[in-house]
């Protein structure tokens, strides 16, 4: 419980510095009304516990942080603003908002069979992953071509439509090098940051 404190917290102070364009404090509201404080990140891999989804979105922040000052140096708000930076980490993955629910199976344990509570995807908005994001943000606060771009392409390869065969993934990464630095950054949280259940 502390540490899901923590994270929310943490994602806060963030958001409030950084996050000031106008529909700002709507979309806190909305992220503060909905289970995006206590989801998980993910069912059944990457940070599967309540507060998983907050404490992943902080991890990804961090690594977009650190991978745009690697990339433009000290003096990278010239050219991604700490605004962005914050949008793009903090609220990639608000898709997952109201996405997973608690069920319960039978596992066995000692020769025993218990009943054991798991989480499960019940996905009421089928729009995608990325594009949901985009999508979700979009009616709060109006977000730049590169942020749409970074937040709709962050799963890179993993990405259902790069598995159908599309190739504007490539397209988006070299026309917005912002949305492949998103994706280093969400996969390096992901395998280097993150417990995997």
């Amino acid at each position: 419980m502390e540490e899901l404190n923590s994270a929310k917290i943490e994602f806060i102070e963030i958001y409030n510095k950084y996050i000031t364009r106008e529909g700002s404090r709507q979309l806190l509201e909305y992220l503060e009304n909905s289970d995006f404080f206590t989801a998980p990140a993910s069912a059944k891999f990457h940070l599967a516990e309540s507060g998983g989804l907050c404490r992943h979105s902080v991890n990804v922040y961090r690594r977009l942080l650190d991978c745009v000052r690697r990339e433009y140096g000290e003096n990278y708000s010239a050219v991604v603003s700490d605004e962005t930076i914050a949008i793009c980490g903090l609220l990639h993955d608000v898709c997952k908002v109201n996405y997973y629910v608690v069920d319960y199976r039978n596992v066995k344990e000692g020769g025993d069979w218990v009943r054991r509570p798991y989480y499960k995807v019940e996905e009421k908005f089928p729009y995608g992953h990325g594009e949901k994001s985009v999508f979700i943000v979009s009616q709060f606060v109006k977000l730049t071509a590169e942020e749409a771009m970074a937040i709709n392409w962050h799963m890179g390869g993993f990405d259902e439509r790069v598995k159908g065969g599309s190739f504007a993934l490539s397209e988006a990464y070299a026309k917005y090098k912002l949305a492949l630095l998103m994706h280093v950054a969400d996969i390096s949280a992901t395998y280097l940051d993150e417990e995997r259940g």
